[in-house]
């Protein structure tokens, strides 16, 4: 057996409208299908005509008229949606200017003090060390270090470097270091120790979470991307948050924003862009607020369902 239906009027724009409603929960929502307002109705506890004021008036008690849900948590739902959208789409556009900075071309400088360990533990500036610098491409610079230890490669091109330090009766060192406009690490003020040991006792010290500058392109790429696609959900979710028939697509794109400074960690840029990543809180704070106010809308007013 379907559904009884009740014919009624929209309160809004005066249509008329026919639905069918459900025996659970006592007041459900139906939107209009002209302006999508919600209009409130109460479900029948009994076969007609028992349930008609008109027959039996004093059956049911009164109740206070039913207020269907706020049009201003909708609209700040939908300011809040505009928010991530315009500052996922600046953060987007900021990181698209690094990607682009960071592939450009550039000279720089590799420094550092190599020491040497001696006997008793004691550690001291060791001369006349070997460091060689293979540079992203192949291109490799060689030096020696100073009677203080210290070293200077200058014109290294963009990109990883890997230094090879070597001192007879010292087992070798092999530190990975990376220079970029945008990101250097291991560049300036390095310090090598060496410790005595054979040749082929060579340990490994990474600097850089970047081996060459085609990861870390990639990696700003790809947080690029995904804050356009933050942007692009927001935006839909903008458009289609004013219906009150549609609360769960605030909450889609209130969670894209709330995510959004997640994808600096996946990618491994938060140690390279510090601030960025501190800014991105307020999209998720924006994100937070509007997926917050979309679940409660959600959660006293039901999901609305279509009108036959």
């Amino acid at each position: 057996m379907s559904a009884p239906t009740t014919r009624l009027k929209c309160p809004a724009c005066g249509l008329d409208v026919v639905v069918a409603a459900a025996p659970t929960p006592p007041t459900q929502w139906f939107a209009c299908p002209r302006c999508h307002e919600p209009i409130p109705v109460l479900a029948p506890r009994e076969l007609p005509p028992l349930y008609s004021w008109e027959a039996l008036p004093g059956l049911y008690p009164m109740f206070p008229r039913p207020r269907p849900p706020r049009w201003r948590a909708r609209r700040l739902a939908g300011v809040g949606l505009v928010g991530v959208v315009v500052l996922a789409a600046v953060f987007a556009g900021v990181l698209g200017y690094y990607a682009v900075l960071a592939g450009g071309p550039g000279s720089f400088t590799v420094s550092g003090t190599v020491l040497a360990q001696g006997s008793g533990g004691r550690v001291g500036p060791a001369a006349g060390a070997q460091i060689v610098l293979t540079a992203e491409g192949g291109r490799t610079l060689t030096t020696h270090s100073a009677s203080d230890g210290t070293f200077l490669f200058t014109g290294v091109p963009a990109g990883g470097d890997s230094l090879n330090v070597t001192l007879p009766g010292f087992s070798p060192v092999v530190v990975l270091a990376f220079a970029s406009p945008v990101y250097s690490a291991g560049t300036q003020g390095l310090v090598v120790t060496l410790s005595p040991g054979p040749v082929g006792n060579a340990s490994t010290v990474a600097l850089s979470a970047f081996p060459d500058l085609e990861t870390l392109l990639a990696s700003i790429g790809g947080a690029t991307v995904l804050f356009g696609f933050v942007a692009a959900v927001a935006a839909y979710a903008a458009l289609g948050t004013r219906r009150a028939d549609r609360p769960a697509l605030g909450i889609v794109g209130g969670g894209a924003g709330l995510a959004a400074p997640f994808t600096l960690y996946l990618l491994g840029l938060d140690a390279i862009f510090p601030l960025t990543v501190a800014a991105t809180s307020a999209v998720a704070a924006v994100g937070a607020f509007v997926v917050a106010l979309r679940a409660v809308e959600l959660a006293q007013s039901g999901e609305v369902p279509a009108i036959d």
